[in-house]
């Protein structure tokens, strides 16, 4: 075998795998089909460290969300990575909304959460004047993070025991062989062989297409991918450090978004989104409708009730790898081993979006202890 693992994607997660698994495993590659990490998902996000109040008790997205959010905070204060533990309210803005209010704060406790509160209308005026709620959630362990400062440290943790990154390196074909797996990938437009023992495949918007290529059904285990575009709409400069902590509406139904919220980056500016748009077909499309402004300014405008559209501009897009169709229930990660599919050492990663960022460094345990069992 060239390599005992391979990890297919160098996103965030891949990124948080290799760092996790270099420190006491050796020979690992990584291939990534871009010329540097993270540039699908895990550059085109709001930068949020979630602390997890939103997901079904004992879901994978619950526990490793709330696993790795101390986690991030404690690798960003030891490799000194920018983040600020900021804080968010979500705010209810009608007395319709109070009863989804309790019900995500019960869930945040039933999550184990024990950094959330429930504030009053006159409390959300005096901790955050610019914003109207009626009731709200404040979660304590919520934050922003520098995602580029943390995926370099992790690319740099990586790299400095020993794992082998290959960038501009897009996996054309998995084959299972005796001992493990052999990966075609097509680099500079040579095709290249490389075998292993175990393969980890974090893929992100493909992983369902590298499942596929091994000769795993991806519609009849559930595999199957769509794309989900979200848009982001900066504020204009006025509104620079226009509020403390980041807001949050009560999020949509089955948490296809988690909704339109105020967030802001390190330097204090603020921006909205994102929304969420099913693409038809399965293209990196990252343009913004410009009629999409008029759905940010009405969402936004319940909370931020002296908003002009005018204070918003485009910003960017990212495409979201949704494991649940349109109007689909809650759909969870799927992290696990193929030995019931017939592909012991092949470990699946599909599905991991928000909060994956987050959970990123909790994931690489998960995996860690798969990797144990075998």
């Amino acid at each position: 075998m060239d390599a005992k693992i391979i990890i297919i994607g160098a996103g965030v997660v891949g990124l948080a795998i290799a760092a996790q698994l270099a420190k006491n495993q050796k020979s690992i590659i990584v291939l990534e089909r871009h010329d540097n990490f993270g540039k699908d998902q895990s550059s085109r996000n709001s930068e949020v460290i979630h602390a997890g109040m939103y997901y079904p008790t004992h879901t994978l997205k619950a526990k490793l969300c709330v696993e790795g959010n101390q986690m991030l905070y404690n690798w960003c204060n030891r490799y000194r990575i920018g983040f600020e533990n900021c804080e968010k309210l979500i705010v209810a803005t009608s007395p319709e909304e109070k009863d989804n209010l309790y019900a995500i704060f019960v869930q945040g406790k039933l999550n184990g959460l024990k950094s959330l509160e429930l504030i009053s209308e006159s409390t959300i005026r005096l901790i955050e004047p610019n914003i109207y709620g009626v009731e709200a959630i404040l979660s304590k362990s919520t934050g922003i993070i520098n995602s580029h400062e943390y995926m370099q440290s992790l690319e740099n943790y990586a790299l400095n025991h020993q794992a082998i990154i290959s960038y501009n390196s897009e996996v054309v074909g998995v084959e299972k062989i005796n001992g493990g797996y052999e990966i075609l990938f097509s680099n500079n437009s040579e095709i290249y062989r490389v075998s292993s023992e175990i393969v980890i495949n974090c893929a992100g918007l493909y992983a369902d297409r590298i499942a596929s290529m091994l000769g795993i059904d991806i519609v009849e285990n559930k595999y199957e991918i769509s794309f989900a575009r979200g848009h982001y709409f900066r504020l204009s400069g006025k509104y620079r450090n226009f509020t403390t902590r980041l807001i949050y509406p009560i999020p949509e139904k089955n948490l296809s978004g988690i909704g339109i919220h105020i967030t802001k980056d390190l330097n204090g500016y603020m921006k909205l989104g994102p929304d969420v748009e099913y693409l038809k077909n399965k293209i990196e499309n990252y343009t913004i409708p410009k009629n999409r402004v008029d759905l940010f300014y009405k969402s936004a405008n319940k909370y931020i009730p002296n908003l002009k559209k005018s204070d918003l501009s485009p910003d960017q897009s990212g495409i979201r790898a949704k494991l649940q169709k349109a109007g689909e229930a809650f759909r969870d990660f799927v992290i696990q081993n193929e030995d019931k599919l017939g592909f012991n050492g092949f470990i699946n990663l599909i599905g991991i979006e928000s909060p994956g960022l987050t959970s990123s460094l909790a994931i690489a345990k998960y995996v860690e202890k798969i990797i144990t069992n075998l």
